[in-house]
């Protein structure tokens, strides 16, 4: 055995573009991170029976951990590092500025875990500028980047034995390209190959322990080819800025642009520069672009006898002087020279050609004139050649049209484009502001056309500035490339990708590797740049070059090479391997872009075929060998390998050579029974992504389930199971051979992209991606325990997800209210009928399968059958407000349609008992944009009162709140002189009435006001008018409902939030962001008391609901207040990647303030205490009647006698006039009254 090339002096490892390092799953739950669990809230919510909560959710959880947020996933090409929390969530731990495609966890031979190597096509991790990889420390977060790589990295494979990394991918870093080695911590090492002539897409370690590579390229790094026209690309000197030193004063000789564009032989005015007489100088060039030049052209001039013998080339802004070579044109030998190069008076061909010993990056450069022919130097032209060939957005930056060339590169642009200083970046750019709502690819657009002069295999790399720079980061986005390789008369794929221009630095991405053309008279090679659509109204798109590198090879490889590390240098002798054998079986141009292994076979994916089999195939005991029926009929793009399954994704929908059903664009390979097997009916779009995760599913422990991710938007119906609308992202379960959305399961939710993981060595998976993960998938509506641990738990009802019922209803927005999702709810249990009532702008199923809209009964009595209202209600409607009177429901909202042939407008009556309609309904509201938005029943009568926007019921004018009385069955109007749009009402005893919204009470405007129902009149509410805006929330802070919370809208587009403490409005001081919008207040009491405040008392908090931006925490759905502070309390996000929001909480009892402390009702109180005070008179009573008697017994007192008499015996000895004579009699003044 050779000497090993993993030593320090060599050091090679592995890298994989498997996009994870899942060998085996984790199923541990160590925390390794800072993950801290939040003060529990110490809710006391056991005197209001079932608690439920109403919104516009897909996804939804308790504030449980402090890395938890609502942030939706990234969709601008930024991607993230994430950790799964205890409770199976997914919570960002750093953040880059584009992809993340690959990881492995470090780990030393002395055991040390050094960090996890993360590698993509970013240019910053956590705000440090690393290009393409870095060190992430888990337990700190810290990155650490290591830098020396240019590009773009695809694979990494970390290698414990030989402590090594190894990195592939689209790049250059030393002596190597697109493969290399990170040793130990000692740093980068060339791999003896030097990489390979094409892109690396994956790297696996063999079960032998050899190295795997696998991608797009047909040669080793140090045997590829060179171009065989070099030097073809003239720099673009004629729009330099160009400056001099001791020029001639001579008219037409004194103009150093005269030699800016070389030169047609001729001396003369116009053609030449020269020097002042026997004089040195020099002669300048300043670009607005970076250049590698490989060959300098000088023409001499003989003016006058004039000419430059001795000259220097310094280049800048490196400030060197460039060692040159030439061919002497008097001896024909190569000759060299440094600060003092000759020219040649005069040459055969009219020029001198020199080349660059060093390949130097530059943008300006100066020519020192340092001794001259005859009567002083001069020169007649000058140009620069490069190698690379460039295609630059700014035209000036493009070969020069003077240089006499055929088809010089070019570009064309369209749009708003401005020229951007490059500051940071290699070149000055375009730069296109676009805004409106229908950006597209006709908004803006550059052609890009390269001066192709060869024909062969190219890499085309599209360049893209910083953001950082142009402090554009905010609004940058995705741009289409499409591109033209081929002529007419060669057919060709076009070229078709999407990059992401997020980058902080400077980047480049591989938009192709394959065959370009040259060009021709008739034909010149293109790339199109185009914003992408669907993001927004305010975009920032760049522009800046393309280049097309020439990696020709004859070495033979083909997609495959095997390395063996313990050798020394690397054989060039691929027969000796089966699997660089295996890929040189294969059609020319094969593209490998998976590889995964087991003991005793590797398996191999990608685009490619042979006579065999196409896109996958394995590698075992020495054999390329077919899976069944050929492999698969489109390109494969990802594999992972678990156990006895092989799970492949990519473009296709069936096996190469027979019939496998349902195989869209996933699959699963039974190693075990050699069959093909499907995930349902598969996805309908590409999957370039698998990564394996563990959830709790289906009990109460987690279980490996495989997330695929991709550019699709919907699982494919399959059996029972129907169609699911998801965005880029679904999760299957082995266990239960079906996808996670389809089991119904109280699962956690995640949403976005997930494009790799590893397992890290003491602690919870690491995953990369942009997603959004929250505790529960839920839409619309959850119920909250109430005794025991705080928890949510999914209401027996399927409401479907945002995105998919956006499409099911007619509008989401209904006519005067922005509404989505389930708004209001309602617990109605009498005479044996338990029925959950759900209300809102919604779509869900039915027991039954069918669809129904909006409002939803959950019948608890009989077994949780879901129905609707059947037809006769406009799907287009939304429920706002429910209530009910016996076995009535009230529902109100912007109801409109017909029952039993009568228009309804606003409100509906439903028997809950006889589930159907009430006949007849009552008239219907009439007005402009009519809403119901609150109902309240007026204590001890059958009276309910409805508020909203509206003019009239029937024929009858009651503007803004109206009463339909149910004995009656008939509207009344509550008083006049309200007017307006009413929010919220609410009862403050049995005959005051507190309406709120944006209303007017005989003529003055108000956000509150209040109704006498004895006196039947309107007043203005105490000091409202200092409220800043209208209310859109309110309830009462006090069991007496004399004190009230209200949150609004002020008019500055700020939120408020006011309490009434019987005598003014105070204000929170604390502010909310911008787009907070707060739909629900409540008054909930607590198990601990807080340390109290007077705004809330210590066993009470404030709940507030809606779509809120908490200061010092960001974005929530519900928080908790205590008077002082707010906390985050319930997070939620919708399935089209918004946040979600929360409108109400409801419960089955109303006992929000607690009975004990003085707490009960009024009238509690007044019998306790008319109680009280008549046991007082009853004792009193007869401790006097005691006492009395004791009193009379000393005093000697006795009975008097007991004989009765003839009570009228004596009557007639009385006369009446003795009786009543003096009646009338007395002193009385004039005018007294009479005395009775």
């Amino acid at each position: 055995m050779g000497p090993s090339l993993l030593s320090p002096a060599t050091a090679f490892v592995l890298s994989t573009l498997t996009s994870w390092c899942f060998q085996a799953p984790f199923f541990g739950i160590a925390q390794a991170l800072s993950v801290e669990p939040v003060p529990s809230p110490n809710l006391d919510l056991s005197q209001l029976g079932r608690v439920a909560l109403t919104g516009d959710f897909d996804s939804i959880s308790l504030y449980t951990y402090n890395l938890q947020n609502e942030d939706g996933f990234s969709t601008n090409g930024s991607q993230s590092l994430f950790t799964q929390l205890p409770d199976g969530t997914l919570a960002s731990l750093t953040s880059a500025d584009a992809g993340i495609q690959t990881m492995c966890p470090f780990i030393l031979k002395d055991g040390t875990f050094a960090g996890v190597v993360a590698g993509g096509n970013f240019t910053s991790l956590g705000g440090v500028e690393a290009q393409g990889i870095a060190l992430f420390d888990p337990n700190t977060t810290k990155v650490t980047p290591l830098p020396g790589l240019t590009g773009r990295v695809s694979a990494v494979l970390c290698d414990q034995k030989s402590n090594t990394v190894y990195v592939g991918g689209d790049f250059k870093g030393g002596n190597s390209t697109n493969a290399i080695a990170w040793v130990g911590m000692t740093g980068w090492a060339n791999l003896p190959f030097a990489g390979f002539n094409g892109p690396v897409s994956s790297i696996i370690q063999a079960p032998g322990g050899n190295i795997i590579f696998g991608g797009s390229f047909d040669g080793l790094g140090n045997a590829s080819t060179a171009p065989n026209k070099k030097d073809e690309q003239i720099i673009n000197i004629s729009k330099a800025n160009i400056s001099t030193a001791t020029s001639t004063t001579t008219a037409g000789f004194s103009d150093p642009k005269n030699i800016a564009c070389g030169s047609d032989g001729q001396d003369g005015s116009g053609h030449t520069w020269l020097l002042a007489d026997n004089a040195p100088g020099w002669w300048k060039a300043d670009f607005g672009f970076g250049f590698r030049p490989t060959k300098l052209r000088l023409w001499n001039t003989r003016q006058d006898g004039r000419g430059t013998k001795i000259f220097r080339f310094n280049a800048f802004p490196i400030n060197g002087i460039l060692n040159l070579t030439y061919t002497d044109p008097k001896t024909g030998r190569n000759e060299s020279c440094d600060a003092w190069c000759p020219l040649a008076s005069e040459t055969e061909e009219g020029y001198q050609d020199f080349h660059f010993v060093n390949v130097i990056g530059m943008s300006s450069f100066r020519l020192d004139i340092l001794d001259w022919y005859g009567g002083g130097g001069g020169l007649n032209g000058i140009q620069l050649f490069q190698d690379d060939i460039y295609a630059f957005a700014i035209e000036d930056f493009n070969e020069a049209s003077c240089a006499g060339i055929s088809q010089p590169s070019n570009a064309t642009v369209t749009g708003p484009w401005a020229v951007t200083p490059s500051r940071q970046s290699s070149s000055e750019y375009l730069s296109a502001n676009l805004t409106g709502p229908s950006i597209d690819s006709s908004s803006a657009s550059v052609v890009f056309r390269p001066d192709i002069r060869q024909s062969g295999n190219y890499s085309v790399t599209v360049w893209t500035p910083g953001c950082l720079q142009d402090d554009s980061c905010a609004q940058r986005g995705r741009v289409n490339i499409t591109g033209t390789m081929a002529s007419q008369t060669r057919q060709s794929a076009p070229v078709q990708t999407e990059i992401y221009q997020t980058n902080n630095y400077d980047k480049y991405d591989q938009v192709y590797y394959g065959h370009v053309d040259a060009g021709s008279d008739s034909f010149q090679p293109s790339i199109t740049l185009t914003p992408s659509a669907n993001q927004g109204d305010n975009l920032y798109i760049v522009a800046q070059r393309v280049r097309f590198e020439l990696v020709s090879s004859t070495d033979g490889l083909n997609g495959l090479y095997e390395f063996d590390p313990n050798q020394a240098s690397a054989t060039t002798d691929y027969s000796n391997s089966t699997v660089d054998r295996a890929g040189m079986d294969l059609d020319s141009n094969a593209s490998i872009t998976s590889l995964s292994a087991s003991q005793d076979t590797i398996y191999v994916a990608g685009n490619f075929s042979n006579s065999n089999f196409d896109n996958v195939f394995a590698i075992s005991q020495g054999n390329a060998t077919s899976l069944p029926h050929g492999g698969l009929n489109g390109q494969v793009l990802t594999t992972y390998l678990t156990g006895n399954s092989l799970y492949v994704g990519g473009v296709f929908n069936n096996t190469s050579k027979a019939n496998t059903a349902d195989l869209n664009h996933i699959a699963v390979f039974s190693t075990q029974e050699k069959a093909w097997q499907p995930l349902g009916a598969g996805v309908n779009g590409r999957v370039d992504a698998i990564v394996p995760l563990t959830l709790n599913v289906t009990a109460n422990k987690p279980e490996l389930v495989i997330s695929i991710s991709g550019d699709f938007d919907e699982i494919l119906p399959f059996d029972k199971n129907l169609s699911r609308a998801v965005s880029g992202l679904a999760v299957w379960v082995p266990s239960q051979k079906n996808w996670l959305q389809n089991l119904g399961t109280q699962a956690v939710s995640i949403s976005g992209r997930l494009t790799a993981g590893t397992n890290l060595p003491n602690g919870p998976p690491l995953f990369a991606g942009a997603v959004a993960s929250q505790g529960l998938g839920v839409s619309g509506a959850v119920e909250l325990s109430t005794s025991g641990a705080l928890g949510l738990s999914q209401l027996p009802i399927d409401i479907e997800p945002h995105e998919l019922s956006s499409t099911s209803l007619q509008k989401r927005a209904s006519t005067a209210q922005n509404v989505s999702g389930a708004v209001t709810g309602f617990f109605y249990e009498s005479g044996g009928v338990n029925v959950t009532v759900l209300g809102g702008h919604f779509a869900a199923r039915a027991s039954n399968g069918s669809l129904i809209h909006n409002l939803a009964f959950i019948n608890g009595s009989n077994s949780d059958k879901v129905t609707g209202l059947g037809a006769g209600i406009n799907s287009d409607s939304a429920v706002l407000a429910l209530e009910t009177q016996g076995s009535v429901l009230f529902a109100g909202g912007t109801l409109t349609g017909e029952v039993d042939g009568n228009d309804v407008n606003g409100l509906i009556l439903y028997d809950l008992a006889q589930s159907t309609f009430v006949d007849p309904q009552p008239p219907a509201f009439a007005g402009s944009n009519v809403a119901v938005n609150a109902i309240a029943t007026r204590p001890g009568s059958g009276d309910v009162y409805v508020g909203g926007n509206f003019e009239s019921a029937g024929s009858l004018g009651c503007p803004s709140v109206c009463i339909f009385t149910t004995s009656a069955s008939q509207w009344n109007t509550p008083g006049s002189g309200l007017t307006g749009t009413v929010t919220a009402l609410t009862w403050s005893g049995k005959n005051r009435l507190i309406a709120s919204g944006s209303l007017n009470v005989n003529g003055n405007s108000t956000t509150m006001a209040v109704y006498d129902a004895n006196q039947q009149t309107w007043t203005s509410f105490d000091q409202a008018n200092t409220l800043p805006g209208p209310i859109s929330a309110l309830t009462a802070a006090n069991n007496a409902q004399t004190n009230f919370w209200a949150a609004g809208q002020a008019s500055n587009g700020s939120t408020f939030l006011s309490k009434y403490d019987g005598s003014k409005w105070r204000v929170v001081q604390e502010t909310f962001g911008q787009s907070t919008v707060i739909r629900g207040l409540q008054i909930l009491s607590l198990s601990k008391n807080h340390a109290g405040s007077d705004l809330v008392d210590a066993d009470q908090v404030l709940l507030i609901t809606g779509q809120l931006s908490l200061p010092n925490f960001g974005n929530a759905s519900a928080a908790l207040f205590n008077g002082t502070a707010f906390s985050p309390f319930i997070l939620a996000n919708k399935a089209d990647n918004q946040p979600g929001s929360l409108s109400q909480i409801f419960s089955q009892k109303q006992n929000y303030f607690k009975s004990g402390g003085g707490h009960l009702a009024v009238g509690f109180v007044v019998l306790i205490a008319l109680a009280i005070a008549l046991a007082l008179i009853f004792v009193l009573v007869v401790i006097g009647i005691v006492a009395e008697r004791l009193r009379r017994k000393r005093e000697g007192y006795v009975p008097a006698p007991t004989q009765m008499f003839d009570k009228h015996s004596n009557m007639d000895r009385i006369p009446p006039e003795h009786l009543f004579g003096n009646l009338g009699r007395g002193a009385r003044g004039p005018g007294d009254a009479p005395m009775i």
